[in-house]
Formats: structure tokens, sequence, C-alpha cells
């Protein structure tokens, strides 16, 4: 068995405000706040040393309350970005400093980004430089030649809600199988988070998609996320189910705190 971290880490969640400057053809609004008091006070609830915080889409690129709420809360919180392409090297060199440690392409509904251009085969290259992860959002069968593509160049690669398998087809997705075969050098990592954002049937998909995700990447790739404050399924999660989880997969103690601790080193916080 894996060492057990002290690190506690819930490696998904989003803080906001509603007043905050809106990202132009977003595709939700939220109607209430997510504080970082709030989240932090869900931490403690749940015993959790350290968050991630996830920039959300519909904040665009202005990642200054992220950034924020890093510094508030004094090294218990580390940040994943969402930036465009052409960032120079000195915002990232700032943005790492204030605690970021990746960029999120939250691309359902868009396009695909073009990896082999100039300007994303920069800026892939200026975040491999500083050890920035790279959190996709994505459906399994939409993902295989950008994921292939990142691990090529020596980014690591991270896959946002069980890596989103189709819904009707859950773990025999065979798509969803081929991307997870990428994973055999060590440096694609899978969010057990949102099992609800994988359609009607998350719960049962979740289970299922467990032990494959296990077997072909190895518990010390896996994270659990805890999806806070879960928008647009607000009425039907909370933190308390998400948190509940991993026994919903069937996980011991011991597996459960791995899956809690392994990230640590990835989002610098060991």
């Amino acid at each position: 068995m894996l060492p057990i971290s002290d690190v506690r880490v819930d490696t998904h969640a989003h803080v906001f405000l509603r007043d905050l400057p809106m990202a132009a053809g977003r595709r939700y609004t939220p109607a209430t706040d997510a504080s970082l008091n709030s989240y932090l006070d869900v931490l403690d609830t749940y015993g959790l040393s350290h968050g991630v915080l996830v920039q959300p889409s519909f904040l665009g690129t202005d990642n200054s309350y992220l950034v924020a709420c890093i510094a508030a809360a004094q090294g218990r919180l580390r940040g994943v970005s969402v930036l465009d392409p052409t960032t120079a090297g000195e915002e990232l060199d700032r943005l790492d400093a204030a605690g970021v440690v990746g960029v999120r392409l939250n691309l359902l509904g868009q396009a695909t980004p073009d990896i082999a251009s100039q300007i994303w085969r920069v800026f892939v290259e200026r975040l491999i430089h500083r050890s920035w992860q790279i959190e996709i959002q994505q459906h399994a069968s939409m993902a295989f030649t950008l994921v292939a593509q990142l691990l090529d160049m020596g980014a690591t690669v991270v896959l946002d809600h069980f890596a989103l398998p189709d819904p009707g087809l859950g773990a025999a997705d065979p798509d969803w199988r081929r991307l997870l075969a990428l994973g055999s050098n060590g440096r694609l990592w899978v969010k057990l988070s949102a099992a609800y954002r994988n359609g009607p049937e998350g719960a049962f998909i979740a289970s299922a998609c467990w032990p494959i995700l296990r077997d072909m990447l190895g518990l010390d790739r896996l994270m659990w996320g805890s999806d806070w404050p879960h928008t647009q399924f607000e009425t039907v999660a909370n933190y308390a189910m998400a948190f509940d989880l991993p026994n919903h997969l069937g996980l011991n103690a011991q597996e459960r705190a791995v899956l809690l601790g392994s990230p640590a080193a990835l989002f610098r916080l060991s």
C-alpha cells in the first residue's frame, strides 16, 4: 500500500461572487455566491487540510478573484487558472508565485485547441517548464488526440469527473478505456468528482468506473474532488454527498486516505 500523507486535499472546488465581472458568451450565470469563507468552513467541517480552487468558466481568464482567495487562505489553497494561450511568461511567473499550479481547458461545447500550432506549442512548453498541470474537461470520445499530444510533449494532464465516459455506455465506453490507457507513463491523473456530471445514472457509472480507473492508472493517480458548490446541480448534490463518494465506491479507510493525500505533491502541498 502507498504511504499515507498527512495532507488531505479537496482537489476541485470553485469560489465566486455574483457581482464579479462575467465572461462574454458564458453558458451559465450563478444566482448565488460561493464565498471563500464558506468554502473554508466546509473544509474545516470535513477535516480537510487543503483545497484546490478551479477557475469557473463563467469568470473567463480574469483570475484575480482566484488569486485573492489563495492569498487570503495563507497557504491552504492552490489554484488552477483559465488562461489565453498567448499569456506571457512573466504573467505565468506571477501566477506561479501566487499559488497557481495549472491551467484548465474546459472544452465542453468548444473547439479542441490546435496543440501543434506555434501559439499552443509555446504555451504548453511554458507550462511544462513551470511544472504546471493541464486540467481538461471534455468527453472521453473527444479528448484522446489532445491528451495524447500533451503527454507526448511531456505535460502532466488531469482529467475531470471520472474522465467523462459516454453516459449511455459508462465503463463500457471504448473511447474512455482507450483514453485511460494513455496513463501508462504516470503523468495522467483522473479526478473522482461530480458523478452527477456523467448523466442521470452517474452514481452507477462511477461505481462501475472506479475499479477500472484503479487498475489502469493506479490509486496514486486518482484524486477526490467535491465540485463544491455543485453549480447547476445544487438541488441534487451537497458536500456531505460528495465527501461520501469514496465510501459509495467501496474504498476502505486506507485507500481513502491515499486518495486524499496522493495529489499533495502535484499541487505543491507537501
